[in-house]
């Protein structure tokens, strides 16, 4: 059974009867089928009566359908219900807009007629998708609390069904909207549970390499120190290490000639200056990210709660919304510790973007040079010498390195993987022609701008050559997308099988286990007596992944399971 979740719309709307509105209705709850027809009469819902509808509804198995998870989930959280499925609108229209599996229906001709800039980072708030009159427009009936009504609900969602349903795989296509629409209840989870950080010792970690915090505005001690030392080195007593023109300027009278001051450039140069420079950056880069400002504004009560943004990247990999959660440096992961009681189960799939071109492929050699083993090292062993030089002509062909060692591999690794290689191969020629390609479940990438057209249709040598390398730009992208969303698609399913097996098998299995997710990574943090029967889950979610996804294949995806007592004994 699934239960449409809407906004009440406004009183004297022809769509939801006045009479029917109390002052303090937050939502309308109304029974529907698999096909967005409803089964049942719908039900205003008051604020104080909501998490005891979704108890009742939930007892009963109900997938719920809602225009977005963030707008309803995180408040039934606070009240401590959670749910078990979900169908995500926007999340799933962001995926069919450009996705090739999906039919051609007028549906998708509307919202592909919508795209425009946004949608390089997919857009969360629906924005209403013009239409001609008479026909279905989304969501576009103002509402008491902002949010579509329940007809545009129900609508849409019969809308996304039928698109599915009558496309090209469907059973793909559906694996891939019910993965995304469980990500974004685990994001939910994730951002209500945190990350457990102790507060105490990342100020000591901060001491130790910064000194004692300063006042408001003032240079901390070590970075003053090396500031001093920079001065002399480059002999300008009056410069300032934070302005890129100052530095920039001090450089040159010192005669180190470069064009910026990125730290590859610096690298190549042997001035006394440049070591205590790349030092002073990469603590100036610690103060500012996650500096005593940052632990004020976003660690409280011992957590660290940063808002995920899943599929917030073309691939479908989660993005983060301020804190950056997904970037969460060395320096300061010994602060990320387990409440007393407690340990981190920390799980990160091993290689897999090779071990999806495998799968992509079906290469049965490429699936031998993984099996039990270091697929690198696998590979080493069929031809390639070295680990090394194996483990860089995969990168090559998977991210499009034409030149150097990775470019005069790539022959090689052809005759040795010819199917696995000829899907980036496709993949890439697709793209240089501005065509589109799709992940293995259906996730679509954007289609090539007017501008980038308009650029192929050159008439000089400089224009040419501009086109020529605009076509070998998209080119690379398309080569690493088939690989990286399938990938990434993997990883949601790993996700969602996870989630549901511990709420099945971890007894009792609160929804704050799982606290941390980054790209191919999860980190759970359990109590010490479930540790193993934890283990054992995140396994055997990830053999469930695959078989979801490929079916019954000769390809293992490994994962790494370690436990330990600090986020930075797990690297």
């Amino acid at each position: 059974m699934y239960v449409v979740v809407s906004s009440p719309q406004a009183p004297g709307s022809s769509a939801w009867p006045a009479e029917g509105l109390a002052d303090d209705a937050v939502a309308v709850l109304q029974p529907a089928d698999a096909s967005g027809s409803a089964t049942g009469a719908a039900v205003v819902v008051g604020r104080d009566e909501l998490p005891a509808a979704v108890r009742h509804f939930e007892a009963q198995k109900a997938r719920w359908v809602w225009d977005s998870t963030r707008t309803w989930y995180p408040q039934l959280l606070h009240q401590k219900v959670s749910i078990e499925r979900c169908h995500d609108l926007s999340l799933c229209r962001d995926i069919l807009r450009h996705s090739r599996f999906a039919a051609d229906l007028p549906y998708i001709t509307r919202l592909q007629g919508s795209a425009g800039p946004q949608d390089q980072a997919p857009a969360r708030q629906l924005p209403p998708v013009a239409a001609s009159p008479g026909q279905f427009s989304l969501f576009e009936t103002p509402s008491t609390t902002g949010g579509p009504g329940p007809d545009d609900v129900l609508a849409e969602f019969r809308h996304q069904q039928r698109a599915v349903a009558e496309g090209r795989f469907p059973q793909r296509l559906s694996l891939l909207l019910a993965a995304e629409s469980a990500g974004a209840l685990l994001a939910a989870e994730m951002e209500a549970a945190g990350i457990p950080w102790r507060r105490d010792l990342h100020e000591e970690l901060l001491e130790s390499q910064l000194g004692p915090r300063p006042r408001e505005g003032v240079r901390p001690a070590e970075l003053e120190r090396i500031a001093g030392e920079l001065r002399v080195h480059l002999n300008n007593p009056g410069f300032n290490p934070d302005s890129p023109q100052d530095l920039l300027r001090a450089l040159h009278r010192a005669g180190i000639e470069v064009t910026s001051t990125r730290s590859w450039e610096l690298e190549q140069h042997s001035h006394p200056g440049i070591e205590p420079l790349l030092r002073y950056r990469k603590l100036s880069r610690l103060l500012t990210a996650n500096g005593w400002t940052w632990l004020d504004a976003w660690v409280q009560g011992g957590r660290f709660r940063p808002e995920y943004v899943v599929g917030g990247v073309v691939s479908g990999r989660w993005a983060s919304r301020g804190g950056g959660a997904l970037q969460i440096p060395r320096q300061i992961r010994d602060a990320v510790r387990p409440d007393p009681g407690y340990r981190f189960v920390v799980a990160d799939a091993a290689q897999l973007e090779p071990r999806v071109l495998a799968a992509l492929g079906r290469d049965s050699a490429l699936a031998t040079a993984a099996r039990g083993r270091d697929l690198y090292q696998g590979i080493a062993e069929q031809g390639f010498g070295d680990r090394a030089k194996a483990k860089l002509a995969m990168l090559g062909a998977m991210y499009g390195a034409t030149t150097g060692e990775s470019g005069r591999l790539l022959p090689q690794l052809a005759r040795t993987y010819p199917q696995a290689i000829a899907v980036v191969e496709s993949a890439a020629r697709t793209g240089e022609a501005g065509g589109v390609v799709s992940s293995y479940l259906g996730r679509g990438c954007p289609p090539v701008t007017d501008s980038w057209r308009a650029s192929q249709q050159s008439s000089t040598a400089d224009e040419q050559r501009r086109a020529d390398n605009l076509a070998r730009s998209r080119g690379r992208f398309t080569r690493n997308f088939v690989v990286q969303s399938t990938a990434a698609e993997w990883a949601l399913c790993w996700l969602a099988e996870l989630r549901r097996q511990l709420r099945t098998k971890v007894v009792p299995a609160p929804v704050d286990l799982l606290v941390f997710f980054l790209h191919d990574e999860v980190m759970l943090h359990v109590p010490e007596s479930q540790v193993d029967d934890v283990c054992r889950v995140v396994t055997e979610a990830a053999q469930s992944a695959t078989r979801l996804m490929f079916g019954d294949i000769p390809i293992e995806f490994a994962v790494n399971v370690m436990v330990v007592d600090s986020y930075a004994d797990a690297k």
